[in-house]
């Protein structure tokens, strides 16, 4: 378990939910990944690396929304800017399951 924050602290992240407008085979990264274009309604089009390719193909990431902290700074990754991370979790084969709502929702809204 990790270090126990404050409300304020978890304030911070801001948290989105955005649909997967683009899907790339990204070979410069160091483990296989997918380089995603993602549209978060009036927050714009953002760009994120995501080591996902072995649970998910381009067809099935492509149009799928996803949820993903918007507000970190951005982070190159190669010869790529990252500029959000989209959210997982390793289940027990260590592949990243992507976190998404039960329901579509409008892109850009923040969780709460």
């Amino acid at each position: 378990m990790k270090e126990t924050i404050s409300f304020e602290d978890f304030e911070k992240i801001d948290i989105r939910i955005g649909t997967i407008i683009e899907v790339t085979d990204f070979p410069k990264a160091k483990k296989p990944a997918y380089q995603l274009t993602i549209d978060f309604g009036e927050l714009g089009i953002k760009k994120s690396s995501a080591q996902i390719t072995d649970l998910y193909s381009k067809e099935t990431l492509l149009n799928r929304q996803v949820t993903a902290i918007v507000n970190f700074k951005p982070r190159q990754i190669a010869n790529f800017i990252s500029e959000v991370l989209v959210l997982g979790v390793y289940n027990e084969s260590e592949n990243v399951v992507l976190l998404k709502a039960s329901k579509s929702i409008k892109n850009g809204e923040q969780i709460s």
